[in-house]
């Protein structure tokens, strides 16, 4: 499904903005802080950039689980990007970036993309087999939805910096597998979820 690429609305343009953060953590430990937010259970994502050096595009992915919809209409997302990960700075410069939700068998590649223990060679991007979306992001072959995204608001927010992305063109794979979830720092399946009715309001 495509929405179109057009370039950003006025008013989206893009704008780099600071939230007032003050200095510490307020006498709050951080392992405790980790440990609080561990409690809640996630997806997992990769995004993907891409760099343009010498006329050659290069592409960068990394393993993301800040990650969620702030308005339906327009669709808008944001995602939270450590200062410290080889994408930041690519992210603002390409002015797009693609959210790929991995499903359940895509530990291996999370675990590439975040720079943890993996076979994969994360220095060739991870072998992920990928194709280029219309704004020319790396679409993962083994993502089970994805959402190409416009960079109209750029925030730094502590040791990460919020991108804020109007969503230009998503989809879903063809075959509906179950997500990967990550919680207390560990990988989780669904599977009751394979097995038993689902609760809750139905898809519409």
């Amino acid at each position: 499904m495509v929405e179109g690429s057009s370039p950003p609305a006025p008013g989206e343009a893009r704008a780099r903005e600071t939230i007032a953060t003050g200095p510490g953590m307020d006498g709050l430990d951080p392992v405790r802080y980790r440990e609080v937010l561990g409690r809640f259970v996630t997806g997992v994502t990769v995004v993907t950039s891409v760099a343009s050096t010498t006329g050659t595009a290069m592409p960068f992915g990394t393993t993301v689980n800040s990650f969620t919809s702030v308005s339906i209409e327009p669709p808008i997302v944001l995602i939270c990007i450590g200062h410290e990960r080889s994408i930041h700075p690519v992210i603002a410069s390409a002015g797009h970036f693609a959210v790929n939700i991995l499903g359940e068998g895509g530990q291996a590649l999370s675990d590439c993309f975040s720079g943890a223990p993996s076979t994969l060679p994360r220095s060739a991007f991870c072998d992920a087999a990928y194709s280029d979306g219309p704004l020319g992001m790396p679409i993962l072959e083994d993502a089970i939805a994805h959402l190409e995204c416009d960079v109209i608001r750029i925030l730094e927010a502590g040791d990460h910096t919020v991108y804020v992305g109007r969503v230009r063109d998503l989809d879903t794979s063809d075959v509906h597998a179950l997500p990967l979830l990550y919680y207390r720092r560990r990988y989780l399946r669904i599977e009751r979820a394979a097995e038993s009715e689902l609760r809750g309001k139905p898809d519409v």
